[in-house]
């Protein structure tokens, strides 16, 4: 596996965290009442995910690990690698279902969980995720 193919994607997954942060709204209320502020932070939010599994994946094949069976099993087995921390594995479990529900429009989607998720817990996540993916 090449470094670069790695590196490139934790680019790319910078790129869209800076994206999201041009479009963050400044509170709940706009989020809610600008559908173009909530169509970007939901849209930026999915492709960030993707990407952070995308990386996952692309670490597990260089290490050589166990190839998951579906997706979001991609952090646990990073988690028992111990590449990355369990809670980070946990959350990012959480946010690629999330997203998955965004993306499908699986149920009912709480407006308060997902503006949460992308105001503050990506953000966080995704650092420490890279942070971890040296």
């Amino acid at each position: 596996m090449s470094m670069t193919r790695i590196e490139d994607k934790k680019e790319q997954i910078n790129k869209f965290l800076i994206e999201l942060e041009e479009v963050l709204p400044d509170s709940y209320e706009e989020y809610t009442q600008k559908i173009e502020k909530k169509l970007a932070c939901e849209r930026a939010f999915e492709k960030i995910i993707e990407a952070i599994n995308d990386l996952a994946i692309l670490v597990i094949k260089d290490k050589r690990l166990p190839l998951p069976s579906e997706d979001e099993k991609a952090f646990e087995i990073l988690a028992n690698a111990k590449i990355i921390p369990e809670n980070l594995a946990f959350s990012l479990k959480q946010a690629k279902g999330m997203r998955n529900r965004l993306a499908h429009q699986y149920d009912n989607i709480d407006d308060e969980i997902i503006f949460k998720a992308i105001t503050k817990d990506i953000i966080k996540d995704a650092g420490e995720f890279l942070e971890k993916i040296k």
